[in-house]
């Protein structure tokens, strides 16, 4: 049986984001802290594409997902394995040249035994946002999921694609 992918619809906003609640965690904090200190220690003429926002949380949260960004010759893609996870469960939005990728699981299980009575329920939701290079085409953003994989796919400018050029490295 061959699987096909599913198209997620990106949805574009232009309101302004709004300010969540931030609550204390530590691993947020050690994040922003070791961030911080990389952001001090970097040069400002060098820019880092998709840099993590520090948007916070307003809701419980599951682990994030980890996510595998790829720069390709037209586009950059971003890859997030999310099993247990259904494709209506997932929303995709750009708004401000920010990528926000949220998801929600929601999972029950029962068994019902003559000695015992079994039932469990997870749930949790997650959030990622990226900040988009001045590069990207934002309105021909476009997501699909296939086997529990999101795949976001980022089509660069054609002005974006024309400006590489390679640097003849003189040697002296």
């Amino acid at each position: 049986m061959a699987d096909t992918a599913t198209k997620l619809p990106v949805k574009t906003e232009d309101k302004q984001p709004r300010t969540p609640d931030i609550g204390w965690s530590p691993f947020e904090s050690l994040r922003t802290e070791i961030d911080r200190l990389f952001d001090d220690l970097t040069p400002t003429f060098w820019h880092r594409p998709f840099a993590r926002l520090s948007l916070g949380k307003s809701f419980p949260s599951i682990a994030a997902p980890a996510v595998d960004v790829v720069e390709k010759e037209k586009s950059y893609e971003i890859s997030a394995e999310l099993p247990g996870i259904e494709p209506k469960d997932l929303d995709v939005r750009v708004a401000n040249q920010t990528l926000t990728i949220k998801g929600e699981k929601q999972e029950t299980k029962e068994e019902k035994e003559k000695e015992y009575y079994l039932s469990e329920r997870r749930y949790g939701s997650f959030q990622r946002s990226f900040q988009l290079p001045q590069s990207v085409d934002a309105a021909k953003i476009e997501a699909s999921f296939n086997n529990g994989v999101l795949t976001v796919t980022l089509p660069k400018t054609g002005q974006a694609q024309k400006n590489e050029r390679k640097v003849v490295i003189k040697a002296t």
